[in-house]
C-alpha cells in the first residue's frame, strides 16, 4: 500500500508541474490571453486550442472550424427540407469536451446577469434542454475563437449575440 501511495503522490506532483506549465504558457501567450476573456474558455482550453489549431487559414469560416471540433449538427437535407440531427462528434474529442464543459460552466454562471449574452443564454435555456443550450454556447464560442484567431481582434461580448 505504501508503494501505491508513493506512486500516487508522484503523479500528483507531476500533474501540479504540468498545471504550472500550462498556466505559464497561458500568461505568456497573447493569443491565449485574448481567448481567455471568453466566458467558458479558460487556460487549459485556450492553450489547447492555440496548440491544436495551428494554421487557421485552412478553415474558410467559423462554421468549418466548429465542424472540425464536432460541434455542429448532422445535416440530412433534401428537396428544400432541412433536417438536422445530433452533433456530428467528428474532430478532436478532447477539444470538443473542453469547449462543452466550459460552456456548461458559463451557462451555470449566467443566471441573474443582465448582459446581452446572459439574456440570450437565459432564453435558450427556457426553450431547450440544458445540454442543447450548452452545445449551442460551445458552438458560438468556437466561432468566436476562430474569428479572434484569424482577425487578431479582442473579444467583445456585445457583438457575440448580435447575430443570434
Amino acid at each position: 500500500m505504501r508503494e501505491l501511495q508513493e506512486e500516487l503522490s508522484e503523479l500528483d506532483t507531476r500533474i501540479a508541474a504540468y498545471d504550472r506549465r500550462i498556466r505559464e504558457i497561458f500568461r505568456t501567450s497573447e493569443q491565449c490571453q485574448r481567448l481567455g476573456k471568453i466566458e467558458g474558455v479558460g487556460p487549459v482550453t485556450a492553450t489547447a486550442l492555440v496548440a491544436a489549431v495551428g494554421d487557421r487559414s485552412c478553415f474558410k469560416n467559423g462554421r468549418q472550424f466548429a465542424a472540425w471540433l464536432g460541434l455542429v449538427p448532422k445535416q440530412r437535407s433534401s428537396g428544400g427540407r432541412a433536417r438536422l440531427f445530433g452533433i456530428s462528434k467528428r474532430g478532436d474529442r478532447y477539444l470538443r469536451t473542453l469547449m462543452i464543459h466550459g460552456a456548461r460552466a458559463a451557462l451555470s454562471r449566467a443566471n441573474g446577469k443582465q448582459d446581452p449574452r446572459s439574456l440570450w443564454l437565459g432564453k435558450m435555456r427556457q426553450r431547450r434542454h440544458p445540454n442543447v443550450a450548452a452545445l449551442a454556447l460551445a458552438n458560438k464560442n468556437a466561432r468566436i475563437v476562430w474569428a479572434m484567431l484569424t482577425g487578431g481582434a479582442a473579444y467583445e461580448p456585445a457583438l457575440s449575440v448580435k447575430a443570434a
